[in-house]
C-alpha cells in the first residue's frame, strides 16, 4: 500500500560480513574398513562418504578390526581419535566384500563340547555349505545349523542330523581385503550411472555433509606412485572450488635406507606443492602405522589449538609413538640425516628432546620450487584455507547487482577479518584491494569482479643461528 500513517523501520543488509567457519584440518581418509563384520541388516558402506565424530561412530558404522595392515581406515581411526583426540573424520571404504573375496573350498571343522566350530576367516559373504567329514551329506541350513556370517562360526541345532562333536568340511566365501587395490583407492565415475567411487568421492565430501576437504589421506595405498599422483590431483578443484593437501609415503619395504629415499620421490614424480611426503612408519605399542596418519591427526591438533587456523608447523611438534621404522627395523635418524630429508622436501620423525618429533616444514614441491606459498607446509595450507574460507563467506553475495555497495562491503569486511589476522599475529599482514587495472570495464560488464588480496603468514624459523665471539675486553674485570 502506498498511503502510510505513523512510524516505520526497515532493514538493509550488513556492510560487514562475519567469516564463515572452515575445518582446515578435516581429514578425508580413503581404505579399507572391515564392513563385512558388522552386524546383520546393518548397512555396509561401500564407495560413500561416512562422517564419524567419535570412535563409537566409527565402529559402529564401519565395523572394527585389530588387524591395522589389512583395515587401514581403523588405523585412521585409531591415531585419530585414540591418540590425538581429535575429529571428525570422512572415511570412505573402497572394500566391497561382495566382490573382494576368497572362496574356501572344504575347510576342515570340529564341533566343539558347545556344539560351535569357528572358521579360520570372519565376515562371510553368503551363507557356507556344510558337509560331512567325507563330503558325502550335505547338511541343511537351518535345520541342521546356524551361521553367523560376521564371526564366521557353524553352531548345531537341537535336533540336527549332524552328530555331537563331528568333524566337518564348509565351504564359503569370505571378504578379503587383501584384494583392494590400488585401483580401487583411485576409483572413477561410471559412464552410465555416474556413479563415483575411490578418490573421486572427494566430490561428495561437501554437497552431502558441509564439510571441506582439508587433508586427504590414503595410508598404504598411497605408497604406490599412481595413488599419491591421484590424491594430488584431487586436491585442487574440489567442487570446482575448495583446495587441500594429501599426505602420503614413500614405501619403507623398498626404501629402508634414509638416503635412498629423495631418489624415489623424484622417479614417483612426487614433486607437487600439494603433497606432504613422509618416510618411514612408526610404530605404536609394537605396531606399525603410517607416518602419514599420525602426521594428519597431529597438524589437525595443532590446528584445533589454534582456533582452527593452519598457520604452524606441524614440525618440531610431539608425535604419540614409540619408534620409528623401516622393513621393520628399528631407525633412528641424526639431526643431519632427518634435515638431509627435509631439504628433499621430505617430512620425517626424531627420537629427540622431549620424545619423538616431526621433523620437517617442507612440502614435496621442494627444493624445485621456492616460492614460500608453495614450499612452506603451513603457508601452503594457510593459503588453501583462506581461499576456502573466502569461498564460503562470499557465496551469498554471488548474483547480487553490482553496485559500489557490494564492492565496498567485500573489501571492507575482509579488511577487518585481515586486520584481526594481523592483531593476533596469526599474519604478518593482509589487506584486500578492488583495482581498476585488474577489472576492465568489459568484465564488470558480464559480471566479473576480481579482488586482489595480499597475505602474509609467517614461515617457520627454521634456523635459529647463534654468533658467539671471545671477547678479552672481559679480563679488564681481573684488575677490579
Amino acid at each position: 500500500m502506498s498511503y502510510k500513517h505513523g512510524v516505520y523501520a526497515s532493514e538493509i543488509p550488513t556492510s560487514l560480513l562475519p567469516p564463515r567457519s572452515v575445518s582446515a584440518g578435516l581429514i578425508v581418509a580413503f581404505g579399507s574398513a572391515p564392513v563385512q563384520l558388522l552386524d546383520a541388516g546393518k548397512p555396509r558402506p561401500v564407495n560413500q562418504p561416512v562422517l564419524c565424530s567419535t570412535y563409537e561412530e566409527f565402529v559402529d558404522q564401519l565395523g572394527w578390526s585389530d588387524d591395522l595392515s589389512a583395515y587401514t581406515l581403523c588405523e585412521v581411526a585409531k591415531v585419530a581419535f585414540g591418540l590425538y583426540g581429535v575429529g571428525p573424520l570422512v572415511c570412505i571404504n573402497v572394500f566391497d566384500p561382495s566382490t573382494h573375496k576368497t572362496a574356501v573350498a572344504a575347510e576342515a571343522v570340529t564341533l566343539n563340547a558347545l556344539g560351535t566350530a569357528q572358521l579360520a576367516h570372519a565376515g562371510l559373504v553368503a551363507n557356507p555349505v556344510v558337509s560331512s567329514q567325507d563330503g558325502l551329506t550335505t547338511y541343511v541350513l537351518g535345520t541342521d545349523y546356524t551361521v553367523n556370517l560376521a564371526l564366521g562360526t557353524i553352531t548345531r541345532t537341537t535336533g540336527s542330523a549332524i552328530a555331537a562333536g563331528a568333524s566337518l568340511q564348509v565351504s564359503y566365501e569370505y571378504g578379503d581385503p587383501s584384494k583392494v587395490t590400488g585401483n580401487d583407492v583411485i576409483g572413477g565415475v561410471d559412464a552410465e550411472t555416474g556413479k563415483r567411487t575411490g578418490l573421486e568421492l572427494v566430490h561428495e565430501v561437501f554437497p552431502r555433509l558441509r564439510l571441506v576437504p582439508g587433508q586427504i589421506l590414503a595410508p598404504r595405498f598411497s605408497m604406490q606412485a599412481g595413488v599419491a599422483i591421484a590424491m594430488d590431483a584431487k586436491c585442487e578443484g574440489i567442487n570446482s572450488l575448495f583446495r587441500a593437501i594429501a599426505l602420503v609415503d614413500i614405501d619403507d619395504t623398498t626404501v629402508s635406507k634414509y638416503s635412498d629415499a629423495p631418489l624415489t620421490k623424484e622417479t614417483n614424480n612426487l614433486t607437487s606443492e600439494n603433497l606432504v611426503v613422509c618416510w618411514p612408519k612408526v610404530s605404536v605399542n609394537g605396531i606399525e602405522h603410517h607416518l602419514s596418519t599420525h602426521l594428519a591427526a597431529l597438524m589437525a591438533s595443532i590446528d584445533a589449538d589454534n582456533d582452527d587456523i593452519p598457520y604452524r608447523s606441524p614440525s618440531n611438534n610431539r608425535l604419540l609413538i614409540e619408534g620409528a621404522k623401516a622393513a621393520g627395523t628399528d631407525v633412528y635418524l641424526g639431526l643431519d640425516q632427518a634435515n638431509y630429508l627435509n631439504g628433499q622436501g621430505i617430512i620425517t620423525a626424531i627420537n629427540w628432546d622431549g620424545g619423538w618429533k616431526a621433523w620437517g616444514n617442507r612440502t614435496a614441491a621442494y627444493p624445485s620450487v621456492t616460492d614460500p606459498k608453495d614450499a612452506w607446509i603451513p603457508i601452503r595450507r594457510f593459503f588453501g584455507w583462506y581461499a576456502n574460507r573466502l569461498i564460503l563467506t562470499y557465496f551469498q553475495k554471488v548474483d547480487w547487482p553490482i553496485r559500489r555497495r557490494l564492492i565496498q562491503t567485500i573489501v571492507d569486511s575482509e579488511n577487518v577479518n585481515l586486520n584481526g589476522l594481523t592483531s593476533r599475529e596469526i599474519i604478518n599482514g593482509g589487506r584486500v584491494t578492488f583495482l581498476e587495472a585488474e577489472n576492465p570495464v568489459t568484465d564488470i560488464m558480464d559480471g566479473v569482479l576480481r579482488f586482489h588480496v595480499y597475505l602474509n603468514p609467517p614461515a617457520p624459523a627454521r634456523d635459529i643461528e647463534f654468533v658467539l665471539e671471545y671477547d678479552p675486553s672481559y679480563l679488564q674485570a681481573l684488575f677490579g
